[in-house]
């Protein structure tokens, strides 16, 4: 079944028609946590009121600049706190699309390891349920529908926990048509494994975006992914520990030279705030990872590079709209 009004897509703050979502950043994240560590291990650098504050500071810059949606791609392993990142789209004019899905490299957590079918507690798989109630009813304690799923494979490749993620992603996917969100590790091709494992689970690759492809100067890799229909990912702008921004520049610029402009998505991967990398670390190593380098310095880049406003029209707005709400 396909949620909500055909062509709209749930926000924090009601569901928005596919014509009117704007500018979007598909690929952000709003507030990343460590529940379990903060609870050990405060961090000195977290105050919750300056945290929304900061957010929605944040985000009104980003109106200024034209964007009117953000996907934040925060899930459970990440922190995800829906209540609070709803308190900033209530305060912003930016609506925020939220996520279901589950954030390991690698383990699940050991409730995830022992309920489910044939385990100790056996049963219907508590992972499908919370995915699918995610996207249907309501991210728990709140009336927010996620519009989007977010699965991980990284460099140890599809361990038995990180399938079954996908796994329960493609049946969410089947039962609501949201589209696919993927954290890939571009270093060792790794798009293709997670397209290959999509493809046999019975998900249409033409709703996939490969998170991190932008990481890759490989443009055979890149070009192959999308001869699969999915969209490539150029979403870790000023990430200069991953990449190097002249690198995804000149590669970006390759792939809008043989025609794959409708294929590729913009965006940063960075956080209003993040306890993993926390923000007097990004100041001093990552200046320009924030949510507003791709209007200050990429789009002013791409347009003296010769790219014309249709293209990144369709990069910013056409192509946001069609995975977040569908042709």
């Amino acid at each position: 079944m396909t949620v909500g009004a055909p062509g709209s897509a749930p926000t924090c703050t009601g569901d928005v028609a596919g014509a009117d979502l704007g500018e979007t950043l598909l690929h952000e994240h709003i507030f990343v946590q460590q529940p379990e560590v903060d609870a050990a291990l405060p961090s000195p650098e977290w105050d919750e009121q300056r945290a929304v504050a900061d957010a929605v500071a944040l985000l009104d810059g980003l109106f200024r600049r034209g964007v009117r949606t953000v996907v934040d791609l925060t899930v459970p392993g990440l922190g995800r706190d829906v209540a609070l990142v709803r308190r900033v789209a209530e305060a912003s004019p930016v609506r925020i699309v939220a996520a279901t899905g589950w954030y390991t490299h690698n383990a699940l957590p050991a409730y995830f390891r022992l309920n489910g079918p044939g385990r100790l507690i056996d049963g219907p798989d508590p992972l499908i349920r919370m995915l699918v109630d995610d996207l249907t009813v309501g991210i728990r304690g709140t009336k927010v529908r996620a519009g989007a799923i977010k699965v991980v494979s990284d460099v140890e490749g599809l361990t038995p926990d990180v399938r079954r993620v996908f796994e329960a992603a493609a049946v969410a996917q089947a039962e609501t048509s949201a589209p696919v969100f993927t954290h890939s590790h571009a270093p060792s091709r790794g798009g293709l494994e997670q397209q290959k494992v999509l493809r046999a689970l019975g998900v249409p690759l033409e709703r996939v975006v490969i998170g991190h492809a932008g990481d890759s100067d490989d443009i055979a890799y890149l070009t192959e992914l999308a001869s699969e229909g999915s969209w490539l990912g150029f979403d870790r702008f000023g990430m200069e520990h991953t990449a190097p921004d002249e690198q995804r520049i000149r590669t970006l610029l390759t792939l809008l030279e043989r025609g794959l402009a409708s294929q590729i998505v913009l965006s940063h991967d960075a956080a209003a705030f993040s306890r993993v990398t926390p923000p007097s670390w990004r100041r001093r190593h990552t200046p320009s990872w924030h949510m507003h380098h791709i209007h200050d310095d990429v789009l002013p880049r791409l347009r003296r590079e010769g790219v014309d406003e249709e293209t990144i029209r369709t990069m910013m707005v056409e192509t946001p709209r069609r995975v977040l709400a569908g042709a």
